[in-house]
């Protein structure tokens, strides 16, 4: 089966940058992750992305070498298994908020007798290979997405379900729930401390854990906290800081005076 290019990292003690799509588009998607990526997450949830475009949003990330990951709309097994059918290798999955829910979602994505995953890998063994059914269930990543006080008043429960890989910080969710401004870098103290427990926590009880961030600069402070997947931005918001910068430039060129002609006659 095709190497999880991500659990090898981790088994390095090293760092995942994950990117990330809202736009659905293959075409954005290939581009993505045609800039090196470790990883770039399909986004289901928040992004305008349906499933058939998402599909081919995975085909396109499998061009390169980068691990073609989904964030699914919600705790729901039929598009847990849909998204990996299609061959994603990992899913983020929103608002795991008890240990149950955990236990719901590691069992979405696995085979029995691990789990309660339906067999029909249709993609994914053109993507992972002929031998994917056996070696599925050691391959792809889960994650939790920790976003709430529910979920961080349960978070030992979560961190010791059997098979959950990793955990992943929905900052501003987690600032809403808090009573604090959702965004991302977060710099407000309850966030702060919140974000301190879950990767101490994490690390503790050997589980991974990632978080989103809106810059390179945060996203290396949370590495250095301990996180060891970190997603930076999206397409979306990358698109629009791009061209704000061209054509804030454009039209500081545009509006500035022009010399006055010198030419003799």
């Amino acid at each position: 089966m095709r190497e999880n290019t991500i659990r090898s990292l981790w088994g390095e003690g090293k760092a995942a940058v994950n990117g990330w799509c809202a736009i659905p588009s293959s075409f954005s998607a290939e581009t993505m992750a045609h800039q090196g990526w470790d990883s770039v997450t399909v986004d289901l949830q928040h992004g305008v992305v349906d499933y058939q475009t998402a599909v081919t949003m995975l085909q396109a990330i499998s061009t390169t070498a980068t691990m073609p990951f989904v964030r699914v709309p919600w705790l729901e097994p039929g598009i847990v298994g849909k998204v990996l059918d299609a061959g994603a290798y990992g899913v983020i999955c929103p608002m795991i908020n008890t240990r149950a829910d955990a236990e719901k979602l590691v069992g979405a994505c696995r085979y029995p007798p691990k789990g309660y995953r339906s067999f029909g890998p249709i993609r994914a063994l053109l993507y992972g290979g002929a031998d994917y059914p056996k070696h599925a269930n050691d391959t792809v990543i889960v994650f939790a997405m920790i976003e709430t006080c529910e979920a961080l008043n349960n978070l030992d429960e979560i961190l010791t379900v059997p098979g959950l890989d990793a955990i992943y910080v929905g900052p501003a969710d987690l600032s809403n729930s808090l009573g604090c401004t959702p965004k991302f870098d977060q710099d407000e103290k309850p966030v702060l401390d919140a974000i301190d427990v879950i990767v101490t926590k994490a690390k503790k009880h050997g589980v991974v854990a990632g978080i989103h961030n809106g810059t390179p600069e945060y996203a290396q402070k949370m590495i250095d906290k301990g996180f060891r997947f970190v997603t930076i931005a999206s397409d979306a918001r990358l698109m629009a800081a791009k061209a704000q910068e061209v054509l804030g430039k454009m039209r500081a060129l545009t509006a500035a005076p022009k010399a006055a002609s010198t030419g003799t006659y």
